[in-house]
């Protein structure tokens, strides 16, 4: 289905209204405190029910309708999302529709958001889409899977006046945030070095092909990246109850620099104050090594992704302390500082404490998230041109303002990807 078709379309879709959301009668994004915020999910693998507990802690939600190539998947999440309705409603009930192809389903004008837990070769075109269609987004991390296409989330977003909150949920626990703010405030000195343990960079896709279950379309899981044979690492039974590997490959995700370093590195941008920029200088370890890049800042400071000894980790090095945080540690070698007060000087940075709660805030206040699109897209860019570092193993010196190289075309070339057959950004 071409945009241009399904955006003129005004079929309501599947399943009876329990709840006829405000803007309905009001006008699209003039949401009262109170009304019910509607919602789609697009993409129901494991990280959806995730999602969904969290989400549905929100009082104001309302699960209307999902989507998802794979069947199985679809019906599994459809009943939990019902039983999720029907306790928010206090013993009613409120349909929950599916639908294969998202176009579809972002034809429905009584769904005011959608939630993103796609893999990540999808986010871009999800949420630009979703964009165009009026819909408030939810977005898991990494934003992007290229430069180019998290700047055409930010383009949208900001077009199309819409809400998008980035799923890099460490912003909205205080440890984290206390950490970020010591750092900020010059509680450790003056930042020297930070060091970044998180998983290996992204790498081809060597799978054999297998045959596709019957339940799934293949092509449509594919989607806009280019095509290769289903292989159940990319997209495992309902049966499997880990993660899916798709998040190791080039063209699907990038490796655990995106997945794991979109949560860390983004809160190491967050403690320099950089969520509108970035490093100027990645610098490679030796040829063929996954750990040891270096990345410098304008202002002298430099970042390595190293073991440092923790894994999933952050180590804030300054000159008069340090600060180390994962989610199973808070530290400090200034004894006290991990719960010291900020005094009446100090800059605290955008406090929340539900980033689920947070997002449906800021939709109804048309406010920016703690985790704002161009946020997220200034985290995945930073994993993305690491990875990009890897590959082409030389140093390369970036422009954050203009989001390029200098003078490197090669590296230019790999800032977006080649999309397939009729999926299009630009319409």
């Amino acid at each position: 289905m071409k945009r241009r078709d399904f955006m003129v379309k005004s079929a309501l879709g599947a399943g009876a209204l329990t709840v006829i959301p405000a803007h309905v009668m009001a006008g699209r994004g003039h949401l009262a405190p109170g009304d019910r915020i509607t919602l789609g999910y697009m993409g129901v693998g494991k990280q959806s029910l995730g999602l969904l507990a969290s989400i549905n802690g929100c009082p104001e939600t309302l699960v209307l309708a999902a989507c998802d190539v794979d069947r199985e998947k679809l019906a599994r999440f459809r009943k939990e999302a019902e039983r999720a309705n029907s306790e928010k409603l206090g013993g009613g009930s409120q349909p929950v529709a599916t639908y294969e192809n998202y176009r579809e389903m972002l034809e429905r004008k009584d769904i005011d958001a959608v939630v993103i837990a796609s893999p990540d070769h999808w986010h871009a075109m999800m949420a630009v889409d979703a964009a165009r269609a009026g819909k408030d987004i939810y977005c898991e991390k990494p934003m992007a899977l290229t430069v180019a296409e998290g700047r055409a989330m930010v383009n949208a977003t900001r077009k199309y006046d819409r809400i998008l909150q980035t799923g890099n949920m460490q912003r909205s626990w205080r440890n984290f945030r206390h950490a970020c703010e010591m750092v900020s405030n010059g509680y450790i000195g003056q930042v020297k070095e930070i060091n970044v343990s998180v998983g290996d960079p992204v790498m081809a896709c060597e799978l054999q092909a297998e045959p596709v279950p019957g339940t799934l379309n293949w092509d449509l899981w594919v989607g806009p990246s280019l095509f290769r044979n289903y292989n159940q690492e990319l997209a495992p039974p309902i049966e499997y109850d880990g993660w899916p590997l798709w998040r190791l490959y080039r063209d699907f995700g990038g490796g655990y620099i995106t997945d794991w370093g979109a949560h860390m590195f983004d809160i190491a941008q967050w403690a320099l104050g950089m969520d509108r920029s970035g490093p100027v200088e990645f610098i490679p370890p030796e040829k063929n090594a996954t750990r040891g890049l270096q990345m410098k800042y304008a202002g002298g400071t430099v970042m390595n992704h190293i073991d440092w000894g923790e894994f999933n980790a952050v180590q804030f090095i300054g000159s008069e302390g340090i600060i180390e945080i994962s989610r199973d540690f808070y530290r400090s070698d200034i004894e006290g500082l991990t719960e010291s007060v900020l005094g009446p000087n100090d800059k605290s940075l955008y406090h929340s404490n539900n980033h689920y709660q947070d997002w449906i805030d800021a939709i109804k206040s048309r406010t920016l998230p703690v985790s704002d699109v161009e946020t997220g897209h200034r985290t995945a860019s930073l994993c993305n041109i690491i990875n990009i570092a890897y590959t082409l193993q030389r140093p390369l010196k970036w422009a954050p303002s203009h989001e390029r190289f200098i003078d490197d075309a090669d590296a230019d070339a790999l800032l977006s990807r080649p999309f397939r057959g009729k999926w299009d950004l630009n319409g």
